[in-house]
């Protein structure tokens, strides 16, 4: 069976942008691929700088991905800083990389705008190696990746062609791209739902404060007995992304006049607390064990590093570094 590959990268707590737009469609490749899923904590640590935050994400994460509906027995979720091997192959994979094709990074390149052309730290920088090494040190065959995330990918496959060719063909395995071709998940102000711009819908909230924050989802201000168009409203597209035969009922009440939007708002949370209530009760007992948590994540990298120790001694040995 074919591998896929996941990471992330625990720098906030999951919120339902993320649950619609990156868990549930990476879980799905668990019925066609052997799944791994890793938290990538190394990498979190280019922006998360207290450790007692990026512990919390970790385990965050952790809890969130198993209660969403990842099954520890099935797939294998893993600590990133729990394989060594990755940072020897990201290092071999360094020596066949030109630091130009760094530098013509997204993340880099980003960093620098943010910053006013102050360079961001070496992290940063190194952040595509390090990537790749997570990638290939799995014989990974697929990546589910987002529209942006396409270049580190493309960089991922440039990469381990080239050590192919230098070492001969085999060496690595080169990874196919999935792209996450769904719309984005839009907040309660419309925007792009991001923790950062405030506008996130806590996945795992209690009923009453989810239901709060539903109802604060900015609308059009038509009179309730007006018709109105549900197509390019935020309930709508969110409730799309939930729910698409909810969605097909409300643009059909919406359409018919006599139902407002704080009915509209009222589907909305129905549907998402519908889908994520059983998942919430399970995320808070997950969360209060982190033993648990931490037991579940050490079998994985187990069995993570099963892969990552054949892949590099067949490294090791293409580059003539084979150990006795």
């Amino acid at each position: 069976m074919k591998t896929s590959l996941t990471g992330i990268k625990p720098t906030n707590t999951p919120h339902l942008g993320n649950y619609l737009g990156a868990i549930r469609p990476a879980l799905e490749l668990a019925r066609s691929y052997r799944s791994l899923y890793f938290i990538a904590d190394y990498h979190a640590i280019t922006t998360v700088t207290d450790p007692k935050a990026l512990d919390t994400f970790v385990y965050d994460v952790a809890a969130t991905w198993l209660a969403s509906g990842l099954d520890p027995n099935e797939t294998v979720l893993f600590r990133q800083s729990a394989v060594p091997e990755v940072f020897e192959l990201a290092w071999i994979l360094s020596c066949q990389l030109g630091t130009g094709q760094l530098e013509r990074g997204h993340a880099y390149k980003d960093a620098l705008e943010k910053n006013a052309g102050e360079k961001p730290n070496a992290g940063v920088f190194y952040y595509p190696v390090l990537m790749a090494a997570d990638i290939l040190l799995y014989d990974t065959h697929v990546v589910p990746v987002g529209k942006d995330q396409k270049q580190h990918l493309e960089l991922c496959r440039d990469v381990a062609l080239r050590m192919n060719h230098v070492y001969g063909e085999g060496t690595l395995v080169v990874p196919e791209p999935v792209i996450n071709e769904g719309p984005l998940v839009p907040g309660t102000d419309g925007e792009k739902m991001s923790k950062s711009r405030g506008n996130a819908l806590p996945l795992f909230a209690d009923e009453k404060t989810l239901r709060k924050m539903v109802m604060k989802i900015k609308t059009t201000s038509e009179s309730l007995e007006e018709p109105k168009t549900a197509a390019g409203s935020t309930v709508y597209e969110l409730l799309l992304q939930v729910s698409a035969s909810d969605a097909a009922v409300l643009a059909e009440r919406l359409a018919a006049g006599n139902f407002g939007w704080g009915d509209a708002k009222q589907m909305l949370f129905e549907a998402i607390d519908r889908e994520l209530g059983p998942k919430r009760d399970h995320y808070n007992a997950l969360r209060a064990d982190e033993a648990k948590l931490d037991e579940l994540l050490a079998a994985g990298a187990e069995r993570a590093r099963v892969s990552a120790r054949e892949t590099m001694r067949r490294v090791r040995t293409a580059v003539g570094i084979a150990r006795p």
